[in-house]
């Protein structure tokens, strides 16, 4: 029960925060968030696989990814903008931090992690609960959605052929998200000095580069697929 107290209560930190910038700003840099909690089989399995004791104790002090919440951004700069304003709650605080944007994993997997804590007030007591915070790109989240896929259909054995295809992919999505900021940047720039409404995400899918980049993912991606 408290995880998912705590999940509702920083999900409602994060709808309040994408309404704000729905409403007050030319732009929202959350696109979607949605949550995770991990099932009692699943904690077990893990608890198993780690060595842990399996006991309530044993089990809430190792395993801190039991709650999760993704945010998905339009862009590399919206990540930490993100994570700045959730970090500045008085009742979030951060335990850990891995910029996996500024240091990729070795399969090219970029993604700010976020492991906080928050208070959830019990009717008899107030629990300190772990909360694991992924704050990615779309195009990084659509890769690491295909990368799950695979790894769970190839039973983590995947050939080393498609690991460099995947490899290969996560670096297109990652040039795709930084021309996506710097036509962004651009665009928000000539606005600035033309005094015009700015363009949201959706207006920036509109243009052809935009598109001619999607489509060379989507081929790179697709490319080693076996239906």
């Amino acid at each position: 029960m408290s995880y998912k107290f705590a999940i509702d209560t920083l999900m409602t930190k994060v709808n309040i925060l994408s309404e704000e910038f729905r409403y007050t700003h030319d732009h929202n840099p959350i696109e979607h968030a949605s949550s995770r909690l991990k099932s009692p089989s699943s904690i077990l399995e893990k608890a198993r696989r780690r060595g842990i004791p399996l006991d309530l104790d044993s089990i809430s002090e190792h395993i801190l990814d039991i709650a999760g919440i993704r945010i998905s951004c339009s862009f590399l700069s919206d990540t930490y903008t993100i994570r700045d304003l959730l970090t500045g709650h008085e009742d979030i605080r951060v335990t850990e931090e891995k910029d996996y944007i500024s240091s990729p994993k070795p399969n090219g997997y970029r993604s700010l992690h976020l492991l906080v804590s928050t208070p959830v007030r019990m009717s008899d007591r107030i629990v300190e609960v772990p909360v694991e915070f992924q704050i990615r790109t779309i195009a990084m989240d659509f890769w690491a959605s295909l990368e799950h896929k695979i790894y769970y259909k190839y039973a983590k054995a995947v050939p080393e052929e498609l690991l460099e295809e995947l490899r290969t992919a996560a670096d297109t999505a990652h040039r795709l998200d930084e021309t996506m900021e710097r036509l962004h940047g651009e665009v928000r720039e000539l606005g600035d000095r033309e005094q015009a409404p700015l363009p949201g995400p959706e207006d920036l899918r509109k243009l052809p580069l935009a598109n001619d980049l999607l489509s060379a993912l989507a081929e790179r991606v697709n490319a080693r697929r076996n239906d």
